[in-house]
């Protein structure tokens, strides 16, 4: 898979719309508001509505920015529409390590990440390992404190879970 496309989850596209549309229709406008409010009250330098409502139009402007790349490079990959026992982007991948512990992960983009729910990018050290690689294949995976051995025990394709877009999450701005 090329690195530089953005393979995605149509629930990831769809959070991404999302995310986009609620900045330039209801966050941006309010931020122009208060910086058309707060430059109105004269003396800017001393302004700190005005000074941190231009800052966040910047983080929103960057942020749009980011998602705009992010939506006009992705390329939609809907799980349902995939089958075999290949491992490739969209699948659900059931490991066991050596002491036969088992795990699992769907193998998902880069936007689209979630360690708690097991949602790994396909280019992750653990992804990339196994990407390719099909039942009872081995795979070893260097990670800080040495190497994981996984065993893959089962490969599914089934619908992936993205939680919705939250407005409250984009106050807190993710770093892009």
């Amino acid at each position: 898979m090329d690195k530089k496309k953005n393979y995605i989850t149509p629930g990831g596209f769809k959070r991404l719309q999302d995310e986009a549309e609620h900045l330039s229709k209801v966050e941006r406008p309010e931020v122009v508001k208060t910086v058309a409010w707060a430059a109105s009250l004269g003396d800017r330098s001393e302004n700190a509505d005005y000074q941190y409502g231009k800052k966040r139009l910047r983080e929103i402007d960057r942020r749009l920015n980011f998602l705009s790349r992010q939506l006009n490079k992705a390329i939609q990959v809907d799980p349902l529409n995939l089958s075999g026992e290949l491992v490739k982007f969209g699948a659900t991948v059931t490991v066991e390590d050596a002491d036969g512990e088992g795990r699992i992960y769907s193998i998902v983009g880069a936007d689209e990440i979630n360690t708690e729910q097991g949602y790994i990018s396909w280019f992750s050290p653990i992804g990339s390992a196994l990407f390719g690689k099909t039942i009872d294949d081995e795979v070893t995976v260097k990670i800080p404190s040495g190497t994981l051995e996984l065993t893959i025990v089962a490969v599914h394709f089934k619908s992936i879970s993205i939680p919705p877009f939250v407005a409250t999450e984009s106050l807190e701005m993710k770093k892009h």
